[in-house]
């Protein structure tokens, strides 16, 4: 698979954009454990244009991160070309562009998944952004708004027309959200349209190796695209990676193990922040999906979530490890929800 002259390989694993969780120290654990394309959360235009500093930082990128794309969303043409313009400056591998986000703070200004409600200013604006960059440009996407209007097969026509040299779909239409299962069925339908020559990258519900595997046959998609499964996980790529290339499914890991990387991404992310109680903010999301299905851990968690200093963090994440030396972190029933 190919992005513009970015070779990937055959069955390369991406690492979905998300908001408030791939930022620097969370990638660096998927990259460590396999993930082979990164993305930076994803980037305001509006806030881009405006030098908003928090957002620049966003996009500070690292040699590990590579190939990495930075994702831009926004509803204002002008405003995202001049972003494209600017995110191309940090030096990204490409530019991926968000029409699937289905928050509604993002959706409600027509950014996002909102703007499966205009399709043709969706045409317009990615190909206004392909012809203002040098970079390869992509885009993220849903199979449509709701269950009356899933074009994802017309939708995925008219933006390779553009330009984009590749195209993600989240098998969920905006008004699902996150709820049901996604649909694979149309994403197999976009892979397979003879009309269609640019990769073509499923995202949604990607649980673990037979998940993968089963997806992966269903569609014959050129890449698959991990988000939620990866929290909590990132070494959910290893493990896929291994039974592509073995058959075998890994044990999962022992409760030590996964400490180490609580502790691993918590250091990261506090050097990088320089503000300890910052990045154990940022952690909780993590911290709460490490450890599922763990005998007699509410109170545990509910210490861990609440926790505001560094030592408290360390002392209680050794707890865990002296309490459950021996058991392994069973992921076989996690929820995405």
């Amino acid at each position: 698979m190919q992005i513009g002259n970015i070779e990937l390989g055959k069955r390369p694993l991406f690492l979905a954009p998300m908001e408030d969780v791939t930022y620097k120290s969370f990638r660096y654990m998927c990259k460590k454990y396999g993930a082979d394309v990164m993305y930076t959360e994803f980037i305001s235009s509006e806030a881009l244009i405006r030098d908003v500093k928090k957002t620049k930082l966003k996009m500070t990128l690292f040699d590990f991160d590579r190939p990495v794309a930075i994702q831009i969303f926004g509803h204002n043409i002008d405003s995202m070309v001049e972003a494209a313009k600017v995110a191309e400056s940090f030096n990204p591998d490409f530019i991926d562009i968000n029409y699937g986000c289905p928050m509604k703070r993002i959706v409600k200004k027509g950014a996002g998944a909102g703007m499966l409600l205009d399709v043709p200013k969706m045409v317009e604006m990615t190909r206004q952004i392909v012809n203002a960059v040098k970079l390869p440009v992509t885009a993220k996407t849903r199979l449509g708004w709701d269950e009356h209007t899933k074009q994802i097969v017309d939708v995925a026509e008219r933006l390779q027309d553009t330009g984009i040299k590749a195209l993600a779909i989240h098998g969920r239409t905006r008004s699902q959200l996150y709820t049901g299962e996604a649909d694979w069925s149309l994403i197999g339908e976009v892979k397979n349209n003879p009309r269609m020559h640019i990769p073509i990258i499923g995202n949604g519900d990607i649980t673990g190796p037979l998940k993968a595997e089963k997806l992966w046959q269903q569609t014959g998609v050129d890449a698959l695209m991990i988000g939620r499964g990866a929290i909590g996980r990132p070494w959910i790529f290893k493990e896929i990676k291994h039974y592509f290339e073995t058959g075998e499914i890994l044990p999962p890991p022992t409760v030590p193990e996964v400490v180490q990387n609580v502790k691993d991404q918590l250091t990261i992310s506090a050097e990088w922040k320089d503000d300890v109680r910052r990045a154990i903010f940022e952690m909780r999301r993590h911290f709460a999906r490490y450890f599922p299905a763990l005998p007699n851990f509410r109170d545990l968690r509910v210490e861990l979530l609440r926790s505001e200093e560094y030592d408290d963090v360390i002392r209680i994440l050794d707890l865990i490890t002296e309490r459950y030396f021996d058991t392994r972190v069973d992921y076989s029933n996690i929820s995405l929800k």
